[in-house]
């Protein structure tokens, strides 16, 4: 029987990881045993870091609306647990954008809180 080769599917797999691995430093863009270890854990990254992305976002929009709860005299807790008895449904990104961007909005919505809180 005739030897079967793979060079094609080969060259097209390693082409592929050289194109991904362009703008690498060093070896790592032009090795090919460093450009498969350095995607591997690249991909690792990317696939963990779209997670956190979501994870860091969420802590940004709180410290945001925390600030903007103290200059009204309440903290974040307190104006979350008052937005929630008035039957408040806005999600921390709104929150955290009406208080920056809406800050007479942010004000009612403070004041809401804090009559609600009883």
């Amino acid at each position: 029987m005739v030897r079967v080769n793979h060079g094609a599917a080969t060259r097209r797999k390693k082409n592929r990881y050289f194109k991904q691995a362009k703008g690498f430093r060093a070896g790592r863009h032009n090795q090919w045993r460093m450009v498969r270890e350095t995607l591997l854990r690249a991909w690792y990254f990317a696939f963990r870091d779209r997670r956190q992305r979501k994870r860091h976002f969420r802590r940004l929009w709180i410290l945001r609306i925390n600030a903007a709860a103290r200059m009204r005299g309440l903290s974040y807790s307190q104006l979350i647990d008052g937005l929630k008895k008035a039957k408040v449904d806005l999600n921390r990104k709104n929150l955290s954008q009406l208080a920056l961007n809406e800050p007479q909005a942010f004000d009612q919505l403070v004041s809401l809180a804090k009559s609600s809180r009883g």
